[in-house]
């Protein structure tokens, strides 16, 4: 009896030292697990925010439906709202909680031109209608205005304290609205900046954006009879014409990363007048800003040649700049573990066939439909993509951090009827709803872990070096007419 008594002793005292041993469960993922479980349960919520702006398809600074629901869906759930910021109607920043850290959400909502598109796996434009969420921006809002709001609901259940700002952000598309936003100061006080895209696949950001700078050349001639007296014209379409011929010729003569193009926005009316107005619309992209600098400027030259060469005169209208975007790699890694928590896009059966739908229509060979539910491995990418966001020029103002979902079938480009489509469905809505809870997660790490803020803010200043933050696009005023 005596052995017995001192085995079961000698039991009981391995199992209290084993529980002594056990690790502490961690706090934050009892927040977590709790932030998860209260997006998802407004799924049919969020959902109907995003298709609303889906339909509205407004295109940048013209976004005054997107704008005000995004606005009254926060003040509804308690946040403070300054709207009409940076002298942009549509612009606003939303606000709750107070002291530090401060934590910016970015959110989208404008729409591209001449994608009017239902949601159907076949390319069906919407008569009447002329632009479409190509981007996928009714998403990014909505995800990002649903990360604030349970951030917010956090804050106020006292799990941790802190401030959280979800910036509205139109005209990502050509107007660069987050440079005026920059330039006005509204992320001075912001610790962090958190943001993604949607997508074909989900992953985070570790890939620079192209800088960019564009602007609109205008001619103005002389008109006359094209038959009956050309030799008193003096062809605005012809300068237009000449310029982008010399522009075409240089681009034996800039760095290969270059991408220059441009669309004619205004040609003339008629083929007997001689044109006295004509107008061109160019974009310069090169990964480092300093070159987007001086490539832009031997665009403007042209277009002065053209003039002088046609006997027009030429002025010209700086539409858009942004920069190229920092990397922080502090705050990649702690994203990406939340990514990863998070997971892909599961498709139902139903989706799995309107996948195989859409993926007929490429074209050219599309990747694994189960890519969706897959999450990238995190690595630098140098090629610095193919894009340019004004994201960038956040970047240089305060450590941020972005990813992408699986809102697209994967293999669908962005800027297409098929990412219009896919972004109309229950696909689009899966992925709005990993960004929404991965950015949750990863501001959720930041609240808790002041540490990681300042290993984030290093790595910025770092990165940052000596440069003084300078908009691309100088002083003007917001391009709120460039869709016109």
């Amino acid at each position: 009896m005596r052995k017995i008594a001192m085995s079961l002793l000698l039991l009981s005292s391995l199992s209290v030292m084993a529980q002594k041993k056990k690790p502490a469960a961690d706090p934050a993922e009892k927040i977590k697990t709790q932030a998860t479980q209260d997006i998802q349960s407004g799924y049919d919520n969020y959902k109907s925010v995003a298709l609303q702006i889906w339909n509205y398809a407004e295109v940048g600074y013209k976004e005054v439906k997107s704008s005000a629901l995004l606005q009254e869906t926060l003040k509804n759930n308690g946040f403070t709202v300054q709207s009409g910021v940076a002298e942009i109607p549509t612009a606003f920043v939303a606000t709750y909680g107070s002291g530090k850290p401060v934590i910016g959400i970015l959110a989208e909502f404008d729409a591209l031109p001449g994608l009017a598109q239902t949601n159907s796996p076949e390319k069906t434009p919407i008569a009447g209608k002329e632009a479409g969420h190509g981007c996928g921006h009714h998403l990014f809002g909505t995800a990002s205005v649903a990360a604030g709001i349970e951030i917010k609901k956090l804050i106020e259940e006292k799990k941790f304290t802190g401030t959280i700002k979800v910036f509205g952000c139109p005209a990502e598309e050509g107007g660069s609205g987050k440079v005026y936003m920059v330039r006005a100061g509204l992320f001075n006080d912001v610790d962090v900046a958190i943001h993604w895209h949607p997508g074909a696949e989900n992953g985070v950001t570790l890939t620079s954006a192209l800088a960019n700078k564009s602007a609109k050349f205008r001619f103005k001639g002389i008109s006359a009879h094209a038959a009956a007296s050309p030799e008193r014209g003096r062809s605005s379409l012809d300068a237009v014409e000449a310029m982008d011929n010399m522009v075409n010729m240089m681009r034996e003569h800039v760095p290969q990363e270059t991408r220059i193009h441009y669309v004619i926005t205004n040609g003339g009316k008629a083929p007997n007048v001689i044109p006295d107005f004509a107008e061109v619309y160019y974009y310069v992209r090169h990964p480092k800003r300093d070159q987007v600098k001086a490539i832009f400027d031997r665009v403007a030259k042209a277009a002065e040649g053209a003039a002088l060469g046609t006997e027009t005169k030429m002025e010209f209208e700086i539409i858009g700049g942004t920069h190229d975007l920092l990397l922080n790699r502090s705050l990649a890694d702690v994203m990406q573990k939340n990514l990863e928590k998070v997971g892909g896009v599961k498709y139902t059966p139903e989706e799995i066939e309107f996948a195989k739908k859409i993926q007929s229509t490429f074209g050219y060979k599309a990747p694994d439909i189960s890519n969706a539910d897959s999450i990238k491995a995190l690595k630098v990418v140098n090629d610095a993509g193919g894009g340019s966001t004004d994201v960038g020029d956040v970047s240089y103002a305060v450590p941020t951090v972005g990813m992408s979902a699986a809102t697209w079938v994967p293999g669908t480009a962005a800027h297409s009827w098929q990412a219009v489509a896919c972004g109309g469905t229950e696909i689009g809505i899966k992925g709005l709803m990993v960004a929404a809870k991965t950015m949750t997660l990863t501001a959720i790490d930041l609240y808790l872990n002041p540490a990681l803020v300042e290993k984030a803010k290093a790595e910025y200043q770092a990165a940052l070096g000596d440069y003084k933050y300078e908009a691309l696009l100088g002083n003007r005023k917001p391009a709120l007419n460039y869709r016109d």
